[in-house]
């Protein structure tokens, strides 16, 4: 059996009832994801994240298949939601997919096949004598499990939509490339490439029906809140100029 763990993680497991698991505090950001420069978004996601991040369409093989991914960052392995004390920046949306950490669901490879079941696994590094149990020892789950588990299926349950969402957007054409260029005052550009967004005027192409259908299924307005987010490249910049300046120092805190 072979499990390949999802991205940004290091060594999955299947979960157990005996394990006893690190779990991190709240708004803790993992060691793994510090420096991780996008996230895997889902489909009810997408209002919310529109407040904070970019959101683009990132294809891992060739245009194939496509990922929504929340944009962290300008530069290869920055989050600049990531604070000095490694929590995430409570002003902006904390995305799902930190917050089920440690755990994630996968699927598994048996003798090469791909089993179509999903297999609740964690993070290989999380399991730890001094971590919470997540099942009492009648194997009941504990409180903590219930709620932890509520998110990781609803979540992945939600990644299966956005996933049929990138399906949609490739069959009608929808996806271009593009770069984004950030000009930092007083640097050199900075361009972010291998990203797709949607084509305006492929979308004003589509005949009304398939925009019907589009506005039906809830994928006309992730579209659109895709399109408005882009904007927020202009706020990435900032953040990463916030970091830049160093705060005045107070004389009086040298006597």
């Amino acid at each position: 059996m072979d499990i390949k763990p999802p991205y940004g993680y290091q060594e999955i497991v299947p979960l157990a009832k005996t394990h006893r698991v690190l779990l991190p505090g709240e708004r803790k950001l993992p060691v793994l994801f510090r420096n991780l420069t996008a996230l895997p978004l889902s489909f009810t996601e997408f209002a919310a994240a529109l407040r904070d991040y970019p959101i683009t369409f990132v294809s891992g093989d060739g245009g194939a298949s496509f990922v929504a991914m929340a944009i962290l960052g300008v530069e290869s392995q920055q989050n600049l939601f990531a604070t000095a004390n490694d929590t995430w920046d409570t002003q902006a949306y904390l995305p799902a997919y930190v917050r089920r950490y440690p755990f994630c669901m996968t699927r598994v490879m048996v003798d090469g096949q791909e089993r179509s079941e999903r297999v609740a696994c964690v993070e290989k590094r999380a399991l730890q004598a001094k971590g919470e149990a997540l099942y009492d020892e009648k194997g009941e789950a504990l409180p903590v499990w219930q709620r932890l588990s509520k998110l990781l299926f609803e979540f992945e349950a939600d990644l299966a939509r956005t996933e049929e969402m990138c399906r949609t957007l490739k069959d009608l054409q929808l996806l271009e490339p593009f770069s984004a260029q950030a000009v930092p005052a007083g640097e050199s550009p900075i361009t972010l490439t291998g990203m797709h967004r949607i084509s305006e005027a492929k979308l004003q192409a589509l005949p009304g029906e398939r925009l019907q259908q589009l506005a039906q299924n809830g994928m006309l307005s992730r579209i659109y809140a895709h399109l408005l987010s882009l904007e927020n490249f202009q706020r990435l910049l900032d953040r990463r100029a916030a970091r830049r300046v160093k705060p005045a120092v107070d004389p009086k805190t040298l006597n």
